[in-house]
């Protein structure tokens, strides 16, 4: 019988610049979570610091990521948990470089406080391409956890499909996005022909990726202040787990633009009943494939 996980979606405001403040917010719904019998929770992209890269204090306290990455680990064995502590921005110093190389990495750590994963951001969405560096062909990790077979992917990674293909090509079943997405993300053409174009476009690709790789996607989204005290049409939120044949799971999040959480349950038959059905793995893994991205040392391991 295939397993079932509680998952806690923890859709944070990162308060600009004051990742100590974040650390703490941070902390508290993990705890809560943990109390409400979740094995795994998961935060938005720069959830520490917020994304304001041109600010001069942004790198000074990204050199920190060590203190809180640590921070975590300490927390996930105090509480026997699995974290995704959304990303953090990590400060690399380059010696032919004249600048500091920064990288947003996602990390999974397990219940024990060991890193399970690691993943650098590949996408990078446009504004990002100035101050971050992409994992570029490095290939996309897939890492066996305490919640099954998992693959990490970051924002803008959503809108490529090869992404996902890569991940479920090597068994990943759950795969969990940090992301950091606004409804104001869209040029001004798209805005004037619908002002909730963001809106739609994660609402339709979230649940089209678990429905077209046959896996459940954990997408975790920063939401604005729990007060509304924010520029409207900010914040998109709406974080949420999809998965085959029954959509968009978190009744906390899932239609909300501010802070909270939902610690959703992922019944993993979902997904095997799914592949049965769609048989996309299967597809995959046949002799005559005919997609020229097609993965062969793992369909011929068996991982599919």
């Amino acid at each position: 019988m295939a397993p079932t996980y509680k998952v806690a979606i923890i859709q944070l405001y990162p308060k600009p610049l004051q990742p100590e403040t974040n650390f703490h917010k941070a902390t508290e719904f993990i705890t809560q979570a943990a109390s409400e019998g979740a094995q795994l929770a998961v935060l938005p992209e720069y959830h520490l610091t917020n994304w304001l890269p041109q600010d001069p204090k942004f790198v000074t306290l990204c050199e920190q990521w060590k203190v809180y990455l640590e921070g975590y680990q300490a927390l996930a064995k105090k509480l026997s948990i699995c974290i995704v502590p959304g990303t953090i921005v990590e400060v690399h110093k380059e010696e032919k470089e004249e600048k500091n190389k920064l990288i947003n990495v996602a990390y999974f750590i397990g219940p024990e406080g060991s890193i399970l994963g690691r993943y650098e951001k590949k996408n990078l969405w446009h504004p990002e391409r100035d101050h971050l560096t992409s994992s570029q062909h490095d290939p996309h990790p897939v890492f066996d956890t305490p919640v099954g077979r998992v693959g990490m992917l970051i924002c803008w990674d959503l809108a490529f499909p090869e992404a996902f293909r890569e991940l479920i090509s090597q068994g990943a079943k759950m795969i969990i996005i940090p992301t950091f997405w606004t409804l104001a993300d869209c040029t001004e053409y798209g805005l004037k022909k619908n002002p909730l174009a963001e809106k739609l476009f994660l609402e339709t690709t979230v649940t089209a990726r678990a429905y077209e790789n046959t896996c459940a996607v954990v997408f975790v989204n920063a939401g604005g202040p729990p007060d509304g005290k924010t520029k409207p049409g900010t914040y998109a939120g709406l974080s949420r787990v999809a998965l085959p044949f029954v959509g968009a799971l978190g009744d906390e999040t899932k239609d909300s633009v501010e802070e909270g959480m939902s610690v959703v349950e992922i019944d993993m038959e979902i997904i095997d009943e799914a592949e049965k059905n769609y048989k996309v793995r299967e597809d995959m893994a046949r002799d005559d494939w005919h997609y020229t991205y097609r993965h062969d040392e793992f369909s011929k391991a068996g991982k599919l």
